[in-house]
């Protein structure tokens, strides 16, 4: 069986210039990055402005476990699998972090026979975009110290600067750190920490920004810390609103690069779905939405990460109409669920997967609070016996949930053609998105709402650090934004060791982070971590560059 760099080392890529023909993109919007990749000019909105919006299709999932569920891969499969049917559809995926890549879990690009390519550049360093993010956030930083250092007319606290420097890779030895050691020339030393890039509100503006204009305007709104007299301190402020937009104008550029099977895709931006709001540039979407009949989305994790904060902020901001939700399940996951050890996972177990499916509802169930059909995507793994495939559909014919089977990891878009017809139908409903919470409710009522609907928990508490954060939020007329959740993705709670569908249990928000700029508050729960760490064996360790220049190891 080949590896996933294998099969996409083997495809016989097509021309960007042919993809971006295939999409209706014109060659005077193209900007190559080489022969198989490109950036497009966000001139071209203003040719598309009067195209009606295609249809928009989200995949999501119930919550990952090790064993792994193939949420991405699945969405490029039903980009293949509705294109051959005669549907013209294009993908909008985020970019991999290098963090994961060289971690654990592994990049965004799909796998099999279902992935996007070229795999190798999308998964490392790509057109550049997160150099840019890190080097925009990492001048915010030298700006603030530089700031101090020149006599901080700004009378900025040096104890309460909020600003975090950013790298993107797991190195939890920079979450704390001290800067500025050493003599006065060095500047003036304080504790700082560091991010994983994807984590930086940089990358959640890019994703969330309409246009430069929006973009710098967003910029100028960032809180970086606050003074002596507990005033906010922005961008805007530090004079570096400019510097910043000019470092990340090509950035803001939607990717463009094709699946196996010679499709459009959009791969940019990548917010993590745990510490972030987890989804794909809005201008990339946008614009899909712009040239094609479907358009395939995924947002982060399960529904109750990445789903809801795509339709509460994403959706809201943007004024997205989706059309149809597609959620991801594997038998494996779901025996995890139910309590069997990943070890023993190729044992048929029809007991641990009947339990096991109580995560799945408890997610159809979120998704069915904003109102939308769905169709649930098992997606095929080669030791699923027959009678486990026979129980779990059994359960959904006799719970009437709309379920079917998707093979396209083993064979492309013709895995996914039952997949495609129940996506099609399923869109045909034209039923509104309802959100989760309203934008006048008060904080403590969004994050309830949030935690009650989406999770099945009984209500959320606040630290006492939150909520003296919360005070300052209302003072400064802040606390009114929609809200990002930061929780970790393996469990409905807030603890990642609870997995099937917990009762009786409280969510608890440590911290809270406002992302002005953004447009909303990050409430952190539970242990989760805004710069991971790397696996005690970590993927890096098996990959290498041949005398050819062929690069092994990479899943």
């Amino acid at each position: 069986m080949k590896s996933d760099i294998e099969i996409a080392q083997a495809c016989q890529m097509r021309n960007i210039e042919e993809i971006a023909g295939k999409v209706g993109i014109k060659e005077e919007y193209l900007e190559k990055y080489g022969n198989y990749k490109a950036k497009v000019d966000l001139k071209i909105f203003d040719e598309l402005k009067e195209q009606d919006d295609a249809n928009l299709i989200l995949v999501t999932a119930i919550n990952p476990t090790s064993a792994g569920e193939g949420k991405s891969t699945t969405t490029v499969g039903l980009v293949e699998a509705l294109n051959q049917q005669g549907h013209f559809t294009i993908g909008c995926i985020r970019e991999p972090s290098l963090g994961p890549v060289f971690g654990i879990k592994g990049g965004a690009a799909g796998g099999g026979y279902s992935q996007v390519v070229p795999m190798e550049d999308i998964n490392l360093h790509f057109t550049g975009d997160m150099h840019a993010i890190g080097i925009a956030n990492a001048l915010i930083a030298a700006m603030i110290d530089n700031h101090i250092h020149q006599g901080n007319e700004l009378n900025i606290d040096i104890n309460n600067i909020i600003w975090k420097r950013c790298v993107d890779m797991n190195d939890r030895s920079l979450r704390q750190v001290t800067i500025g050691q050493g003599s006065k020339a060095n500047g003036v030393e304080r504790e700082d920490g560091f991010n994983i890039t994807v984590a930086s509100e940089v990358m959640a503006i890019l994703c969330l920004s309409t246009s430069m204009a929006d973009f710098k305007a967003r910029i100028a709104r960032i809180i970086v810390a606050y003074t002596i007299d507990g005033q906010p301190v922005t961008v805007q402020q530090l004079k570096a609103v400019g510097a910043v937009a000019m470092i990340m104008k090509d950035a803001l550029k939607p990717n463009l690069v094709q699946t196996l099977e010679g499709n459009g895709m959009f791969v940019h931006g990548g917010p993590f779905a745990n510490i972030a709001h987890g989804c794909n540039s809005l201008m990339a979407t946008k614009l899909a939405l712009k040239l094609g009949d479907y358009v395939v989305t995924e947002a982060g994790f399960g529904a109750d990460l990445g789903s809801e904060k795509f339709m509460d902020i994403k959706s809201r901001i943007g004024n997205l109409k989706p059309k149809c939700v597609v959620i991801v399940a594997t038998i494996r996951a779901l025996k995890m669920h139910g309590g069997q050890a990943k070890e023993e996972l190729k044992e048929e177990n029809i007991d641990a997967l009947l339990k096991g499916v109580a995560n799945l509802e408890k997610h159809i169930e979120t998704v069915n609070e904003y109102g939308l059909p769905y169709v649930v995507a098992l997606n095929n793994f080669v030791f699923d016996t027959k009678k486990e495939k026979d129980a779990i559909f059994n359960w959904a014919r006799d719970n009437e949930v709309t379920m079917v089977e998707s093979d396209v990891w083993a064979r492309g878009g013709q895995g996914g053609a039952e997949l495609a017809d129940a996506v099609v139908s399923a869109c045909q409903e034209n039923k509104e998105l309802q959100f989760i919470y309203d934008l006048n409710d008060s904080f403590n009522t969004k994050v309830n709402k949030i935690a009650t609907k989406c999770y099945g928990a009984r209500k959320v508490i606040l630290t006492e650090e939150a909520e003296k954060t919360l005070d300052l939020l209302k003072k400064l007329d802040l606390d009114m934004l929609p809200i990002c959740m930061a929780k970790t993705p393996a469990s409905l709670t807030d603890d990642p060791k609870i997995l099937g569908r917990p009762e009786n249990f409280d969510i608890t928000i440590r911290e809270l982070r406002v992302s002005n700029g953004a447009g909303f508050i990050v409430a952190l729960t539970g242990s989760v971590m805004t710069m991971p760490g790397l696996p005690k064996v970590p993927a890096a360790e098996r990959m290498d560059v041949l005398e050819d220049g062929r690069i092994v190891g990479l899943f």
